[in-house]
């Protein structure tokens, strides 16, 4: 057996003759647990946050989405139709327009962008479940489905013949214009559904019929501003990727989900990363004071150290001793708050004992991940504080 690893062990099991030297190395290790535990947590609650945060955008966005590299829209031939339907990693796609536009009902303006979809928009964003009043549009109709802040803030309900709900298109061309009415294509709208997802997306998109955009923004019949993809599951995204850069050479930017919201990726990573830095920096002062504590059973175990050096025990051996000893600590201690930690998310993630709401839990995600962050984080910085304890042995002390 090795021997600094033998005398470690019976360090870490044998109580000190000075009950204060016990009392302070229980404080440091429930301090380990503790601190292994509530970073665990906390790391599994941003985890379930940032998750809730972007089921938003995952029931809204597609998997992939495809755009012009320059302008706002661009054209399909019909042989490049036909080359998408070949690609196998495709389930669905869908033909969409977007314009930015003005609606207007009864005085009231806003704003919004209008996406004109075609039927097959159901299968790649499943839009229908996010509905809860009205229905779907039905195609080849001036039908449309509006969000739920775009109703709130024009006061506008469904199948309301009192007020018309109006759409007006800026007209493209150059010139000057001498009448206001020559610079807008106008449409009245029927308002049939409403959609409500978040107070971000509710006031962003009125849906309506691709033909109805494309006749509104006075397009060709084969020019879009987007394709949306539903890829097939487990498919590589990069294969797809590849197969629409040879349809549409430098003619398209292809993006993902995460792409397509890129600001609030960023956010909610560098929220993470802050809390995970806090919480650390908190795990740094409680194995500052663990190392204190290891530094006091040197001094406690003074006498035993200079027996082994005299018997032969090589000064190198005696530093490993106390820097098995801290580190085994650390090990059980992470070890001790990850259960413990595990047992709080999956009792949160099952019995939903935490409300934000009373209909909506605290989210938490138990992820192997976080596991392996918080058991390295704690075993790297319990290592560092045991070397430094561990230093300290030295022939002077052996004097």
């Amino acid at each position: 057996m090795n021997f600094p690893f033998y005398i470690a062990g019976r360090y870490l099991r044998s109580k000190s003759t000075n009950n204060a030297i016990n009392i302070i190395n229980r404080i440091s290790s429930v301090g380990i647990v503790v601190g292994s535990m509530a970073l665990f947590v906390v790391l599994s609650v941003f985890s379930g946050l940032r998750d809730f945060s972007l089921s938003f955008s995952n029931d809204f966005d597609p998997d992939l989405k495809v755009g012009p590299k320059s302008g706002k829209s661009f054209l399909v031939s019909t042989d490049q139709e036909q080359k998408l339907h070949q690609i196998q990693g495709i389930d669905h796609q869908t033909k969409i327009i977007e314009e930015r536009v003005l609606f207007v009902f009864d005085g009231k303006e806003q704003v919004a962008y209008l996406k004109g979809v075609d039927s097959i928009f159901s299968k790649v964003n499943d839009i229908t479940k996010i509905i809860y009043q009205g229905d779907w549009l039905e195609p080849n109709t001036s039908q449309v489905v509006i969000g739920n802040g775009t109703s709130q803030k024009l006061s506008l309900g469904l199948m309301d013949f009192n007020h018309p709900f109006e759409v007006y298109v800026p007209k493209p061309g150059t010139g000057t214009i001498e009448r206001p009415e020559d610079a807008f294509n106008q449409f009245t709208l029927a308002p049939v559904g409403i959609y409500a997802l978040s107070e971000e997306l509710d006031d962003k998109f009125v849906f309506c019929e691709l033909r109805l955009a494309q006749a509104l923004l006075e397009f060709k019949t084969n020019q879009i501003s987007g394709i949306e993809i539903k890829l097939k599951p487990g498919v590589d995204e990069q294969t797809v990727r590849a197969s629409l850069a040879k349809i549409f050479p430098d003619q398209i930017e292809v993006k993902n989900r995460a792409q397509l919201n890129d600001s609030l990726y960023k956010m909610l990573n560098t929220e993470n990363v802050a809390i995970y830095l806090i919480f650390t920096l908190v795990i740094i002062l409680v194995l500052f004071a663990f190392s204190g504590s290891i530094f006091m059973v040197i001094i406690d175990k003074q006498q035993n150290l200079k027996t082994l050096y005299n018997l032969g025990a090589e000064m190198a051996d005696l530093r490993r001793i106390f820097l098995l000893q801290g580190t085994l600590v650390c090990v059980i201690g992470g070890l001790f708050g990850l259960l413990l930690g595990s047992i709080i998310v999956l009792v949160q993630q099952q019995f939903q004992l935490i409300m934000i709401t009373p209909s909506l839990a605290y989210p938490v995600v138990y992820s192997w991940q976080n596991v392996l962050v918080v058991f390295a984080t704690i075993v790297s910085l319990g290592f560092i504080a045991s070397w430094i304890a561990s230093s300290r042995v030295s022939k002077k002390l052996m004097e």
